[in-house]
């Protein structure tokens, strides 16, 4: 084989091997939504089950304003669990296998948010390196009969701005 064609044939490889990346992480990141939405909805009724919401519960400094002179300066008031008994005993299943644990609600729910806050944050890495991915393929020339690099490149680099108001 003469320089020309095993230089093709390893840029072939690269590009095959950079696209079989970002088809396994787009499948991963479908993957970490759907355990994300389970996460967030277990949460959700949890806070069902306290009878909370994000926002209903005080803060300790509002808490602590109401009543300076009749409570202690600091009193702890979990967002989540509020007024609910914080020790109750709630069964919970834990993320990729068949365990089912009887814990504390406030120790349930402590658990879920840290795995939805890591969740999130694997999914905009994720995301990131899809966007990463996708680009580099493109700059290759190899999506070039299905979409141009120009748009391609255009549509990673967008963001999440809001329009202004055109005067018509």
């Amino acid at each position: 084989m003469d320089e020309s064609m095993k230089r093709l044939q390893e840029k072939l490889i690269e590009v095959e091997i950079e696209g079989e990346n970002l088809l396994l992480a787009r499948q991963q990141l479908v993957e970490n939504d759907r355990v994300r939405n389970g996460s967030r909805e277990a949460l959700t009724a949890l806070r069902r089950r306290a009878k909370t919401t994000k926002t209903s519960v005080p803060t300790p400094f509002e808490s602590i304003m109401r009543g300076v002179e009749s409570r202690p300066l600091v009193k702890e008031v979990c967002p989540t669990c509020g007024n609910h008994d914080s020790k109750e005993k709630t069964w919970v299943i834990f993320p990729g296998t068949d365990v089912f644990a009887n814990i504390p609600f406030h120790a349930a729910h402590t658990i879920l948010e840290k795995d939805q806050t890591l969740l999130d944050y694997e999914a905009k890495k994720l995301q990131s390196f899809v966007k990463e991915k996708s680009l580099w393929i493109s700059d290759q020339g190899v999506l070039a009969d299905r979409i141009s690099p120009g748009v391609l490149r255009s549509m990673v680099m967008l963001s999440d701005k809001p329009k202004t108001e055109r005067n018509e």
